[in-house]
């Protein structure tokens, strides 16, 4: 079996190829993407060569971890059924490229317990749900929520709509002045206007380099800095204000499933809406265009690819 996918032949050289696919077994489905999202975090380190070593890393790679779905063939032990609408977050099921993510392909062949159900009412939005789960992920580790968000990107967006959804009111930091709309039930400033301190749980989800010495100067005796964008550089920060404020920083790693299962339990209850959230959406077939206005147009929040036309 082959299929249509996005590959990454070299840092910077995307295109469209023809690839195979693995044979499934019986825990398998195989999925026809509908749409899948592009990553402005780890999808940007992977296209322009700057992502850490990881084990399975190494190119010609599939990238995409937020696919949407039919199922088309399921495996008697897969737990899915023909014609079920899924989320894949990725798959390695590849003949002969890498899959260390590879969910941005027209066809996926998955293990069935890996996908999550999704119903007709969720759409191409059901592409976010890996960021929503990653958001809950990074409050959930925590003691307090979040009051001082910084990045009015999507996923500061997911974290400030999941506290606000449990009864907090985050400020968010943005620097873009396009970004600082979309706001409801917090507020969005630009941080040179912001004169308050004392933060108690700031959550940086920039993945700016150079930060962590204003951030803990607006922080609270005891308070915490939580890392939650992805920083391929390295770190730093003067040791005596933190000492004096008696600092903690956290990073919160990767989403595991039950944080993805919560996070579809607070979008089916109605705490968690992700409308608004997808500003861009272009067919497959233009994916090389699709990746660089993903990376590089500040008014792209997100952008999918549509696979309707792809096999």
């Amino acid at each position: 079996m082959e299929t249509t996918a996005v590959v990454l032949r070299e840092p910077k050289e995307l295109a469209l190829d023809r690839v195979g696919l693995n044979d499934p077994a019986v825990g398998d489905i195989v999925v026809q993407t509908e749409w899948s999202g592009i990553s402005t975090g780890t999808e940007r380190l992977l296209y322009s060569g700057k992502m850490p070593s990881f084990p399975g890393m190494g190119y010609p790679l599939v990238p995409g971890y937020e696919s949407v779905g039919r199922v088309i063939e399921a495996g008697r032990d897969s737990g899915r059924s023909v014609g079920e609408r899924v989320y894949v977050p990725g798959t390695n099921a590849y003949r002969d490229v890498r899959g260390l993510f590879g969910g941005a392909a027209a066809r996926l062949v998955v293990a069935g317990d890996k996908t999550v159900p999704l119903g007709d009412d969720l759409a191409e939005e059901g592409t976010l749900l890996a960021l929503a789960a990653t958001a809950y992920h990074a409050i959930a580790g925590g003691s307090q929520l979040p009051n001082l968000i910084v990045g009015h990107g999507v996923l500061g967006r997911l974290l400030a709509r999941i506290t606000c959804a449990q009864g907090g009111r985050p400020t968010v930091w943005e620097v873009n002045s396009d970004r600082r709309d979309g706001a409801d039930g917090y507020d969005v400033v630009d941080p040179a206007t912001d004169e308050a301190s004392g933060y108690s749980a700031i959550y940086d989800v920039s993945g700016a380099e150079g930060l962590l010495d204003r951030l803990i100067g607006k922080l609270a005796p005891g308070g915490e800095i939580v890392l939650a964008g992805f920083y391929s550089q390295p770190l730093s920060f003067a040791f005596p204000p933190a000492f004096l404020r008696e600092a903690r920083l956290r990073v919160a790693a990767e989403w595991k499933r039950p944080d993805l299962l919560a996070a579809k339990d607070l979008i089916d209850d109605g705490k968690l809406s992700l409308a608004g959230l997808i500003t861009h959406c272009e067919p497959a077939a233009a994916a090389e265009t699709a990746y660089r206005t993903a990376f590089e147009d500040p008014s792209c929040l997100k952008m999918i690819l549509d696979w309707s036309e792809r096999s």
